[in-house]
């Protein structure tokens, strides 16, 4: 298992907007995780392919959608959108290309970022499950050694009797009700 330097909010975003560009057909999505050191303004580069510029627009505007509307995230900038050929998505922790192929192949972005560790979403999606996993893992492990478990004596708590329902008298009701009549001594 490796080391998550990134926050886990960033990888599910990245892990969405993946399935987003599978869900709208996106061509040879990678995302690549970048260097710390190398990097120095993001994280992750997510890169897909789409067939014709109108594909690359529908990609881009359904994956700046659904992250403003699941996640209340914007980008921070938008770039190429009018052309349709690389459309980029800057939100700041990864910044989300989408090519035309041909643009892709000319531009070689994984090329460029040697140092960057290529993924699928599938194997992107299997690291966040198992780190998500090992962190609720020692979350409960930390509150489960904090608390003790609280018993409590079941002579301490009566709960009345099902179907039942405690007796009510009223101020009302006993102020209606007439004295015993005194009884006349008798004593000749």
């Amino acid at each position: 298992m490796t080391t998550i330097e990134a926050p886990q909010q960033t990888r599910i975003l990245v892990q969405t907007a993946a399935q987003i560009c599978e869900e709208k057909k996106g061509e040879d999505t990678r995302i690549l995780e970048l260097d710390p050191i190398d990097a120095g303004l993001s994280d992750f580069f997510l890169v897909t392919s789409a067939s014709n510029d109108r594909q690359a627009i529908a990609i881009a505007d359904e994956i700046e959608h659904r992250l403003k509307k699941e996640f209340g995230v914007f980008p921070n900038s938008v770039e190429g959108r009018r052309k349709g050929d690389w459309i980029l998505l800057d939100y700041v922790d990864f910044v989300v290309h989408v090519f035309l192929s041909e643009r892709r192949a000319f531009y070689d972005i994984e090329r460029l970022r040697k140092s960057a560790r290529p993924l699928t979403p599938a194997e992107f999606e299997s690291e966040l499950k198992a780190a998500l996993s090992a962190r609720t893992l020692a979350a409960r492990s930390k509150t489960s050694a904090k608390t003790k478990p609280v018993t409590v004596k079941a002579e301490a708590v009566k709960k009345p009797a099902r179907g039942t329902a405690p007796k009510k008298t009223s101020v009302k009701n006993a102020a209606l009700k007439k004295p015993a009549a005194k009884k006349k001594s008798t004593k000749a």
